[in-house]
């Protein structure tokens, strides 16, 4: 029996081929054999869209700041976010509260 790579996608390690491809059973990504797999991490919304540097997102729910009393509230347009690797995915700015970390489970792309 052979042994097939890992998903690039979730990284399952139950992998099937296909015909021609490389099939996951966990997450139903295909890809083909000996493709360049992915060099970085990609981050995604809370909707599943990928996300990249410069984009537009809005808050989807409300977000406590610490170390004060304020709050970023739903529907918030955060423009121009970074992508960082860590905890907080997204670096911005959010006009009236400043320089910011957020996860990108709590954003969506406009």
């Amino acid at each position: 029996m052979s042994e097939f790579p890992p998903c690039p996608e979730c990284g399952c390690v139950y992998t099937y081929e296909d015909g021609a491809l490389l099939v996951c059973p966990e997450c139903a990504h295909e890809w083909t054999p000996g493709s360049a797999a992915q060099t970085g991490p990609v981050w995604r919304d809370a909707n599943g869209t990928v996300l990249a540097d410069g984009d537009t997102v809005t808050v989807i729910k409300d977000l406590k700041v610490k170390g004060s009393s304020q709050v970023v509230k739903v529907g918030t347009k955060v423009k121009n976010i970074r992508l960082v690797e860590g905890d907080h995915d997204i670096d911005c700015r959010i006009d009236g509260v400043g320089q910011m970390g957020l996860k990108s489970e709590f954003v969506k792309k406009v």
